[in-house]
């Protein structure tokens, strides 16, 4: 069995971790079974060659192929990066995202490697020792209301500017952000499970009205609410 093969058993005998490796233009070279069933395909020939616009909404494609760009273009891995991906049930959540770059007998990028695990199996791994991990934990609880920078910073003990430096750095995005992008994904999640009225999901996840979630739904996934729902439907009716 040659080194690539035995890399690859490896990861499929980890439980949790997902593997995959893409080329210098983002395409799949290969995942791992629990990858392949996460983007809705039933084997590996039907990734390889294929990029995550394949697979993923327009915006969220755009943040993982930049992501393997910075990787190759300057030879250092991205570690413990936190975004969203699908779950086992393609329903989007947060998930851990570790890429390194791959190098030719020159030393030259040619690719990128990387693993995938769920953000709530490796929190206390990733955030042990900071206080960053108070305020993500208290806006998962409380994102469909008004959180203030002041009251998490009061919360984690930093100043405001403190903790939002340190929530930047950490997560790579601020906390207004970061909240958005919670409700968005909670707003996923009900658009592809329950048959709610767009204008009330709107209202359950934080935003004030249809208009402002649609605004910032398709700015973080690419498409609308609603033509979003109806893919849902569409894959779910092809499985």
């Amino acid at each position: 069995m040659g080194g690539d093969q035995q890399l690859r058993r490896l990861f499929e005998l980890m439980p949790g971790t997902f593997f995959f490796m893409k080329d210098e233009n983002s395409r799949m070279i290969c995942a791992s079974r629990a990858i392949q069933k996460r983007l809705g395909v039933s084997s590996e020939a039907e990734i390889v060659g294929r990029t995550d616009y394949d697979f993923f909404p327009p915006s969220i494609a755009d943040n993982f192929v930049r992501d393997d760009r910075r990787v190759l273009e300057t030879g250092r891995a991205l570690v413990n990066h936190v975004e969203i991906w699908y779950s086992e049930q393609r329903i989007f959540d947060w998930f851990v995202t570790n890429k390194l770059p791959v190098f030719d007998v020159t030393g030259r990028p040619i690719g990128v490697m990387g693993t995938v695990h769920s953000y709530e199996g490796r929190k206390q791994e990733i955030l042990p020792f900071t206080r960053v991990s108070v305020a993500i934990e208290y806006i998962r609880r409380n994102f469909r209301r008004t959180i203030a920078v002041d009251e998490l910073a009061e919360l984690t003990e930093l100043s405001a500017r403190q903790l939002q430096r340190a929530f930047r750095e950490t997560m790579a995005i601020g906390i207004h952000e970061f909240i958005l992008k919670t409700r968005v994904e909670s707003a996923c999640h009900a658009l592809q499970t329950t048959q709610t009225p767009i204008a009330d999901i709107a209202r359950q996840n934080g935003f004030c009205d249809q208009s402002a979630f649609t605004k910032t739904f398709r700015r973080i996934t690419g498409v609308t609410p609603a033509r979003f729902r109806k893919e849902a439907m569409m894959r779910n009716s092809t499985r």
